[in-house]
């Protein structure tokens, strides 16, 4: 995505790329950027970077869901018999 290779090239020399570093960098980057200008680069993608975005976001928000229900609060059964006939 040349928006990564961008953000890269302009901070690959000032930061020392540990998870903190890359945490600060993206939440700053988000906090300059407008629900249009978001839209705008989402516009711009090809179908496998929207693929691997929509992929990320799923898998991180699943694995905090989970993460979630280990810490002690009580699984809710979803699960309801139905007359499928």
């Amino acid at each position: 995505m040349k928006l990564v290779d961008e953000l890269y090239e302009m901070y690959r020399n000032k930061l020392t790329g540990d998870e903190e570093d890359i945490d600060m960098l993206a939440f700053a980057f988000l906090e300059e950027m407008s629900h249009e200008d978001l839209l705008a680069l989402i516009q711009d993608m090809d179908k496998q970077e929207l693929y691997d975005l929509m992929g990320l976001y799923l898998i991180e928000s699943l694995k905090g869901k989970f993460a979630q229900e280990q810490y002690g609060q009580h699984r809710v059964h979803t699960y309801y018999p139905r007359n499928i006939h």
